[in-house]
C-alpha cells in the first residue's frame, strides 16, 4: 500500500468507529459533521446511494477540514471520480469489483473494497491491499468467521460493517484483526431527518468512549 493509504487506515484504527451516513438531503451536511466532530467521531463514510451523497461530501470537506470523509457504497469508476473531485479521501465498497479497485490503486485513492470469502480477501491480497471491509457482518458470521479467516490470511485487517451496534461493537473492536468498525446506529437516517442533531451528538459521544475504553 502506499504511503497516502497507511495514513488514511492509520486515521480509522485511531477513530475506531466510522460513522455510515445516509443523506437525502445536502443541508444536513453541515450539522451532521458538527455532531461527529464534537461527539468524537471525526469521520464520514457517505453513502453513494442518493442524490445528496457528492454534495454532502463537498459540504463536508470543506466545512471540517480535520474530518476523514469518504464515500461509500461505491460502484463504478465515475462515482469514484465524483466522490474523490467533491473532496473523499477514501472509497469503502459493499462487494469487491477489481475494476474499481485497481482504478482506485492507480490514481493513489485509498479503497476498503468490501470482501466476504476467502476468494475475495485473497484477490484483496494479490492487488497489494491489506485493509478490507467485511460486509454483511453479522449476517456473514460476525467476528468468528473474522477469526477464522483471519488466522489464514494473516496480513489482512478488517472493517466489519452490517449489524454492528453499540451491543456488541466492544467484541469487535477488541480483537486484533479489526483496525476499526463500520457503524450506522449513532446516525440514522430517521435521526438525520428529524435534525436530532443534538441526540446523534450524544451517541456518537458514547460511541466514542467505548473506542476509547477498548482501546486505550
Amino acid at each position: 500500500m502506499s504511503a497516502r493509504s497507511d495514513e488514511v487506515f492509520e486515521r480509522f484504527s485511531k477513530v475506531g468507529i466510522i460513522p455510515v451516513v445516509v443523506l437525502n438531503d445536502e443541508k444536513d451536511a453541515e450539522p451532521l459533521g458538527r455532531a461527529l466532530m464534537e461527539g468524537g467521531l471525526p469521520a464520514a463514510e457517505v453513502t453513494f446511494r442518493t442524490a445528496a451523497a457528492e454534495g454532502a461530501i463537498r459540504i463536508l470537506a470543506e466545512k471540517f477540514p480535520d474530518m476523514l470523509v469518504g464515500a461509500g457504497t461505491v460502484l463504478t469508476i465515475d462515482q469514484v471520480d465524483r466522490a474523490v473531485n467533491a473532496g473523499a479521501k477514501f472509497i469503502v465498497s459493499p462487494g469487491f469489483d477489481k475494476e474499481v479497485v485497481e482504478y482506485c490503486l492507480s490514481k493513489d485513492i485509498p479503497v476498503c473494497p468490501g470482501t466476504q470469502t476467502a476468494s475475495e480477501m485473497i484477490q484483496a491480497l494479490k492487488l497489494g491491499l491489506t485493509h478490507v471491509k467485511f460486509f454483511p457482518a453479522e449476517n456473514a458470521g460476525g467476528l468468528k468467521m473474522i477469526k477464522a479467516i483471519g488466522a489464514a490470511l494473516t496480513a489482512l485487517r478488517f472493517m466489519p460493517t452490517g449489524g454492528i451496534s453499540a451491543s456488541n461493537v466492544k467484541e469487535y473492536l477488541a480483537s486484533d484483526k479489526i483496525f476499526c468498525c463500520g457503524g450506522s446506529w449513532m446516525v440514522k437516517g430517521d435521526m438525520i431527518k428529524a435534525g436530532a442533531f443534538d441526540e446523534i451528538k450524544t451517541k456518537v459521544s458514547e460511541a466514542a468512549a467505548i473506542v476509547k475504553e477498548i482501546r486505550s
